[in-house]
């Protein structure tokens, strides 16, 4: 989550409910930060509030059930890291990828009061696809909690994933696979990944540069196509396949986890957002919210008192399904349907029960805000604990990238005095 202020329900119900359910769930290590570069990416301008915000949602995160034994908790510039790895990321993403990011041209079409023709602004979905793949074991399946509209995000950085999967994590045997004697295994090759066009005529071996390379080149593409999981596969039915062309993963591809959030629309029946100042913050007073529910808009046909109503497009019914006891529920809509009940009657209600709801977490906020240096403490914890797992992603990466590991094993493999110093001139 980015810092920008303290949670309303509508977070609670959009995500913390969700990752608190993972997190009891011990299949899953689950890691969730507070994203402080992505602030930066629409509200660079002014970075005053950053640091504050931070502590605000962490004290949220623990109010609204979130255990820091049970997670890790942190900053993500507390682990240099994901810079490191969005920098590398972003090497090998077409340019185009991220100007046709719905979200992105969407911003630029309606948001007129910052500037956001921004490198930063435009790579957001890189740096963000960092943070992701960076806590991906490649033994073990990473997903992502998303509701459907983040679908998307979550498959371009499955995409930008297998690029650099392609380009650091592909290799070939090409000394054997130039002879005429494996000329056989291009036909095997090209029919477990279904290749068209691929296998060289027998006249071309051994094959020369230029040839060898329109062939690594077709492999690479439809590699790249189908994924180095999926590649890895196809490949396994082709007799020795996998010996002459090595696929392994730097980078785990991240798989959309689908998780059902119920409608919950602000006060004015728009999406509940700080910027229309159409919410309830989970730290909200019991009078604040009776004033708030007592103007909260309700089924629009109702005109008067005597009119029935429908629920089921009242924004203050679907608060009632959030927070009221099933007779409550069977109370307001039979009363609604047959004009029993007026609005007010109905969302004061629901303010009751929303209050019974909101009180403990309310509670459990404010003793946490008594300890600003507890919660540094957890963030600070879960920051560290983040970058230990951060570090090792990132020797894997670099190595992959570089290979440095093994040019200085094969310099240290060469015998002292194996070389002489020559003079100048000779």
């Amino acid at each position: 989550m980015r810092p920008t202020g303290r949670l309303h329900i509508g977070h609670y119900f959009g995500a913390l409910q969700n990752w608190i359910k993972l997190h009891n769930d011990p299949q899953y290590e689950c890691f969730f930060f507070i994203a402080d570069w992505h602030a930066l990416t629409s509200d660079y301008a002014d970075t005053s509030q950053v640091a504050q915000n931070t502590i605000e949602i962490a004290i949220d995160w623990l109010a609204a059930g979130l255990d820091p034994e049970r997670c890790t908790m942190f900053v993500q510039s507390a682990v240099p890291e994901h810079a490191e790895l969005n920098l590398l990321l972003s090497m090998v993403t077409p340019l185009g990828w991220l100007e046709r990011v719905p979200t992105y041209k969407e911003a630029l079409d309606n948001i007129k009061d910052k500037d956001l023709h921004t490198y930063g602004f435009l790579g957001y979905p890189v740096l963000q696809t960092a943070d992701i793949v960076m806590y991906g074991a490649l033994e073990s399946d990473l997903v992502v909690p998303v509701g459907e509209d983040q679908v998307a995000h979550v498959e371009l950085s499955r995409e930008i994933v297998r690029r650099l999967n392609v380009f650091y994590g592909l290799s070939f045997d090409d000394e054997e696979l130039r002879k005429k004697s494996r000329a056989w295994r291009y036909g095997e090759i090209a029919m477990a990944m279904r290749i068209h066009d691929f296998s060289p005529n027998l006249s071309e071996f051994p094959l020369n540069d230029a040839r060898w390379k329109e062939v690594e080149s077709k492999l690479r593409a439809k590699i790249l196509e189908v994924g180095i999981e999926n590649a890895l596969n196809l490949l396994s039915v082709a007799a020795q396949a996998d010996e002459l062309v090595r696929v392994r993963s730097v980078l785990r591809e991240p798989q959309a986890m689908l998780t059902q959030t119920p409608r919950i629309p602000g006060t004015d029946g728009r999406k509940m957002s700080k910027s229309y100042n159409n919410f309830i913050s989970l730290s909200e007073s019991d009078e604040s919210i009776r004033v708030k529910t007592k103007a909260m808009m309700t089924d629009p046909a109702r005109k008067r008192r005597t009119d029935p109503g429908n629920p089921d497009v009242c924004p203050a019914y679907d608060w009632h399904k959030l927070f009221s006891s099933g007779e409550t529920l069977a109370w307001a809509n039979h009363g609604c349907r047959t004009a029993g009940i007026g609005c007010i009657e109905c969302k004061s209600a629901m303010a009751d029960h929303l209050i019974k709801w909101i009180e403990p977490v309310r509670q459990r906020r404010e003793d946490y805000q008594q300890q600003p240096q507890h919660v540094l403490d957890i963030l600070d914890t879960g920051s560290k604990r983040a970058r230990m797992v951060a570090q090792e992603t990132m020797d894997r990466v670099r190595e992959a990238v570089f290979g440095w590991d093994k040019t200085r094993a094969n310099l240290n493999a060469v015998p002292r005095g194996g070389t002489q110093n020559v003079k100048a001139g000779n």
